[in-house]
C-alpha cells in the first residue's frame, strides 16, 4: 500500500475544461470515492491518476515519488473499468493469471496458488475453468477485481465498476468490495455517480462539478456539513432557502427568508448579504412550531412517506409516518445552517 497525491491536476478538451486544478490525497490504507454527475471530470481526473491521460497541469505522486511521466504499467496502478474489459477467450483462471504477467516473473506453480488465491478472496473458487460468457454480471466483476488485484498493485483506481449491475446486486457488491479492500489495507480510488454508493463505500468522499473538487470529507461531514450549495443538494435530499441576513449574534444569524426571519446557524457574513438557509427533511418537526407549510402531495416511499409542500412561495420537502394534506405546522429540531450563495 502507498500513500497517492493529486496536486493542481488540470486537462483541457480544445474548450472544455473537464478538470480544472485538483488537488487531494489519499491515506495508506485509505478508499477515496469521487463523486459527481456525468461529465463533472471524476473520470478523467482517475485517468490522469492512472496515466492514460497525461495532465496539461499538475502532478500524480505514488508513495511520494512523481510518477506523472511514467507509462501507466509503470506506476504500480490496478485498474478495475466499468464494461470489466475481460479477455473472452480466456477462462477465469487465464483472466486473472494475465494480471501476472506484470511485475517480477513467477513460476508456472505459483502463479498457479496465487490466481487460487486471489480467487478465494473474491468467492470464485471453482471457477478456474469457467468462461467469460458463462459469468453473471456480479461474477464478472469479481473477476476484473482478482485481476488488477493480481499484480499487487500500490494503489487501485475503480472506475464506476458497479454501475452495470442491477440495485440489489451493486448493493451486495459495495459491501464485498470494501470488505476486502480493508481487509487487505489497499489505497483506492472509486469513481461513481451514486450519491449511496460513495457514502456507504469510502472512507472520505470528494464531490466534484464541473471539472473542480467543491468538497472533499468524511460521508457523515458532508451530508451535515456540506460547504457549498451544489454539495448540499447532490448528497440526499436538501431543502436550500434564499434569503438576507438580518443580525448576527453570538455565532447565530437571523435571515428574512419570503418575509419570515428564521434562525440559522454557521460561517455568516456580514448583515444583509444574501445566503441560503439549508436544512434536511429529517431535521423537521412535524404537527408543532411556529412555522406553517401548505401540503402539495405527498409520495409514499415504503419505510415514510416524502412530503412536498409550500413555505409561503417557498418548496418545502417532508419526512412524515403518513400521508398528510392541508397545512401543516413544523419546526426545525435544531437551527437550519447557512451556505454562501
Amino acid at each position: 500500500m502507498a500513500k497517492l497525491e493529486a496536486r493542481g491536476l488540470t486537462k483541457r478538451f480544445g474548450e472544455v475544461v473537464a478538470a480544472q486544478d485538483v488537488s487531494f490525497r489519499v491515506e495508506e490504507g485509505e478508499l477515496l470515492a469521487l463523486l459527481g454527475p456525468s461529465g463533472c471530470g471524476k473520470t478523467t481526473v482517475l485517468r490522469m491518476l492512472a496515466g492514460l491521460t497525461p495532465p496539461d497541469r499538475g502532478r500524480v505522486l505514488i508513495a511520494g515519488e512523481d510518477v506523472t511521466p511514467l507509462p501507466p504499467e509503470a506506476r504500480g496502478v490496478g485498474l478495475v473499468f466499468q464494461n470489466y474489459a475481460l479477455f473472452p477467450h480466456l477462462t477465469v483462471f487465464g483472466n486473472v493469471a494475465y494480471g501476472l504477467r506484470f511485475g517480477r516473473r513467477l513460476p508456472r506453480r505459483e502463479r498457479s496458488r496465487n490466481v487460487r488465491k486471489l480467487l478465494e478472496l473474491v468467492g470464485l473458487s471453482g471457477y478456474e475453468r469457467r468462461r467469460i460468457h458463462e459469468l453473471s454480471q456480479g461474477e464478472a466483476q469479481r473477476v476484473a477485481l482478482a485481476r488488477a488485484l493480481a499484480p499487487q498493485p500500490r494503489v487501485l483506481l475503480l472506475d464506476e465498476p458497479l454501475s452495470a449491475l442491477d440495485a440489489a446486486l451493486r448493493v451486495e457488491l459495495r459491501g464485498e468490495l470494501r470488505e476486502l479492500l480493508k481487509r487487505l489495507s489497499i489505497t483506492a480510488v472509486h469513481v461513481t455517480h451514486d450519491q449511496e454508493e460513495a457514502m456507504a463505500i469510502a472512507d472520505r468522499v470528494g464531490v466534484m462539478r464541473e471539472g473542480r473538487l467543491e468538497q472533499v470529507d468524511r460521508p457523515p461531514e458532508l451530508y451535515e456539513r456540506p460547504r457549498t450549495p451544489f454539495v448540499a443538494s447532490f448528497l440526499g435530499r436538501a431543502n436550500l432557502w434564499p434569503g438576507v441576513i438580518v443580525s448576527l449574534s453570538s455565532g447565530e444569524a437571523l435571515v428574512e427568508v419570503a418575509g419570515v426571519r428564521i434562525p440559522a446557524k454557521g460561517e455568516a457574513p456580514a448583515p444583509g448579504e444574501e445566503v441560503y438557509v439549508f436544512f434536511r427533511p429529517e431535521h423537521v418537526v412535524i404537527g408543532e412550531g411556529p412555522y406553517e407549510a401548505e401540503v402539495r402531495h405527498a409520495e409514499f416511499l415504503g419505510d415514510r412517506w416524502q412530503v412536498h409542500a409550500r413555505f409561503h412561495r417557498l418548496p418545502l420537502l417532508l419526512f412524515a409516518h403518513r400521508a398528510l394534506g392541508g397545512k401543516v405546522q413544523f419546526r426545525f429540531r435544531e437551527p437550519p445552517r447557512l451556505l454562501r450563495r
